[in-house]
């Protein structure tokens, strides 16, 4: 998201744990870094104020409302009408509409309660920053991330409203394109108020789906 943000001459504001700052080295020159956890209110102050765009991981890590409190204090702390990006998973949903696989059911599950008993992460607490988040008048929007895999940009991923569409059925999406789609969001008005769910533009669903249209 760093390098989409610079590539499109945009003045990159970051808030990163300390521990994970040298990994930012290559743009320490290029942008501004904030050392500090996300749920963290007064570092979120300090990282948004000014931003016309605020691009949010929400991670549920740990068993401390590690995402919900992310999102709360990007919420509460935004600038007035500024863009707010949010990425979380294809298990969100925001109107009951999704559909979804027994198998993608039971993985999520499974994970779910694994990470809950060795309390490494919390599901249920991304749940509930996504419903802080739907039911916000801010300017937000939820991408919905399918699997990920490495490598070259293919291209501006596609999207539905709901999970269970034919488009989506390759549940694959590059990393970098997942990025390329959160800071493409922050100028695309149709997407606020959506929660789109996306999958890579090259993926067999998505090039079946356009074949269809033709």
């Amino acid at each position: 998201m760093i390098r989409h943000g610079l590539d499109r001459g945009y003045e990159v504001v970051g808030v990163c744990r300390e521990k994970s700052v040298p990994k930012l080295d290559e743009f320490k020159d290029r942008m501004t870094i904030i050392p500090g956890a996300t749920d963290d209110r007064r570092v979120i102050a300090q990282g948004v104020a000014g931003c016309d765009g605020v691009l949010v991981v929400l991670v549920p890590w740990g068993m401390k409302n590690y995402a919900s409190g992310t999102a709360q204090a990007v919420l509460d702390y935004a600038e007035p009408g500024a863009r707010l990006i949010f990425s979380c998973g294809w298990h969100i949903t925001r109107d009951g509409k999704d559909v979804y696989s027994k198998m993608f059911l039971t993985l999520v599950a499974l994970f779910g309660w694994l990470a809950r008993l060795l309390r490494f992460a919390d599901l249920n607490d991304q749940v509930e920053a996504c419903r802080r988040i739907f039911a916000s008048k801010t300017k937000w929007t939820v991408v919905r991330g399918s699997n990920l895999e490495e490598g070259e940009s293919q291209g501006l991923p596609v999207w539905s409203r709901h999970v269970g569409d034919p488009i989506l059925r390759s549940n694959l999406t590059r990393r970098v394109d997942f990025a390329l789609f959160m800071v493409e969001a922050l100028k695309n008005e149709e997407l606020i108020h959506e929660a789109p769910a996306i999958v890579g533009c090259r993926s067999e669903s998505a090039l079946a789906h356009a074949e269809a249209k033709r």
